[in-house]
């Protein structure tokens, strides 16, 4: 720790941000990586706090070593900075961008003052490493003769394939869309991180060994016996694809979309892609689902030209601060501002929809229900409170329950292979804790396709954990 009086004398700086009236204008990134010397104030914040629960349990899932590379960039040390947050982390650029930083949630002087800027940071040291040139390839010394197929290419199958082939295996990604990068390249508008992110790491990946194959769907595509045949271990990295759905009368207008079919077909469109989209354009809009995904639906309503946005959530407004319920180090239940709501949005809370109205057409042209509140772990109705608004798009952010069963995941499971009970691959076999094999040998799962929608930060650390598994059974039997 470079300076004990740090967190005494400098107060907490967040990224500039351009106004929100300038960038609605695009979808460009927003926001600026600290200057040389903000980043040294704000990295001399870290504590010597004895233990940092800013990492492991509590915090950052990668195990970032985060009061090293803070003492690093205080003192000045910009490329030790970088090596160090790359020994944990395989895409600091997204993360840095992306994960809600359950890091700076258990950061000790989160206890009393605004925490230290954990994610800035971090997302500062690898725009300076990228800028500098030390984010180069890594291939392996050697090879090991051992061939591994990973099945989807967002976080997760990212660290898996890049860690694989680090070890010195011959990894083919395969993905069923047309670019790499999986709900990072299609779920997540540019704003919030743009493309050509994952366009560098992939071109790292490729001069490591990964080799790429797009457009292929495994299951329907390819085999699961083929590759199986072809081999030596597979990674099921797909993903949690499948949308809550909201079954009430009026479901089937024209309007009323899953909002990633929204966001997948505006990214595109971003991308250069000649498609029609779902235009929020003058309309009326309406976000169901509080959640990141409904947040990212509210900014590209609003790039659109919307007439007017409205997002509601079924739970209760979380209060200003922490909740008791969520003491330190755990991750606060408390109200959120993401830099779309700064853009323009009505917030509503303890909505219950009841159902969608629509015209001869079959166009959906209202949403109506009313105010709820809980009452023995049930919603219930608040007398008094039904509504009825204006609605020409409807766009429903409610997550998603498990992965697309059909194809890939119904094939391996005719083969033996377990689901748990929410529709997820089980890949809790295996004589290690904390393991990722699935029932069927030498088939590992990780990411959302075995644990449920989670975070960017858990894909890559389920995508790390699991190569590590696979490579040491690979090695066994080499050594065999």
């Amino acid at each position: 720790m470079g300076k004990a009086t740090g967190f005494l004398e400098y107060k907490k700086e967040y990224l500039q941000k351009i106004a929100p009236s300038e960038r609605l204008k695009n979808y460009k990134e927003f926001e600026k990586p600290f200057p040389e010397n903000t980043a040294k104030e704000q990295g001399a914040r870290c504590m010597d706090c004895g233990i940092p629960f800013c990492h492991g349990e509590t915090g950052c899932p990668v195990d970032n070593l985060i009061p090293e590379f803070n003492d690093f960039i205080y003192k000045g040390r910009w490329k030790e900075a970088w090596e160090n947050l790359s020994k944990t982390n395989n895409f600091p650029e997204f993360t840095g961008r992306l994960c809600p930083a359950p890091c700076e949630s258990a950061c000790t002087l989160g206890i009393i003052e605004p925490p230290v800027s954990i994610k800035s940071i971090e997302r500062t040291i690898i725009d300076r490493a990228w800028e500098e040139g030390w984010v180069i390839p890594q291939p392996s010394s050697f090879k090991t003769g051992k061939k591994v197929a990973v099945v989807g290419s967002g976080p997760a199958g990212l660290s898996a394939a890049q860690q694989l082939a680090r070890a010195g295996h011959s990894v083919t990604l395969f993905e069923k869309n047309d670019r790499i990068g999986g709900l990072l390249r299609y779920g997540i508008p540019d704003f919030k991180m743009e493309k050509w992110h994952i366009d560098k790491r992939m071109k790292q990946m490729e001069a490591e060994g990964v080799v790429f194959k797009t457009n292929v769907n495994v299951g329907k595509d390819i085999t699961t016996k083929q590759l199986q045949a072809d081999f030596d271990a597979i990674v099921l990295a797909c993903g949690s694809e499948v949308p809550r759905d909201l079954p009430v009368p009026g479901r089937e207008f024209k309007g009323v979309h899953f909002a990633m079919d929204f966001l997948t077909k505006n990214n595109k469109q971003v991308a250069g892609d000649h498609l029609e989209i779902i235009s929020a354009k003058d309309k009326n809009v309406i976000v169901i689902g509080g959640g990141d995904t409904g947040s990212d639906c509210v900014g590209t309503s609003n790039r659109h030209g919307a007439k007017s946005v409205i997002q509601i959530e079924l739970f209760p407004e979380p209060p200003k601060d922490r909740d008791p319920s969520t003491p330190w180090p755990l991750y606060p239940k408390m109200l959120r501002t993401s830099t779309s709501h700064e853009e323009g949005v009505e917030r509503r809370w303890a909505i219950s929809t009841v159902g969608f109205k629509g015209n001869d057409k079959g166009e959906v042209t209202a949403i109506y229900g009313n105010e709820v509140k809980e009452e023995n772990g049930k919603f219930v109705p608040v007398p008094g409170t039904e509504f009825e608004w204006p609605a020409d798009l409807v766009l429903l952010a409610m997550g998603f329950v498990n992965p697309i069963q059909e194809g890939l995941i119904q094939d391996l499971q005719s083969q033996g292979m377990e689901l748990d009970p929410r529709g997820n691959v089980k890949a809790s076999f295996g004589t290690k804790a904390g393991s990722f094999a699935t029932s069927l040998p030498k088939v590992y799962a990780c990411g959302d396709v075995r644990r449920g929608q989670s975070l960017i930060v858990w894909a890559i650390s389920e995508g790390r954990k699991c190569a590590e598994q696979v490579n040491q059974f690979l090695l066994q039997e080499v050594e065999a």
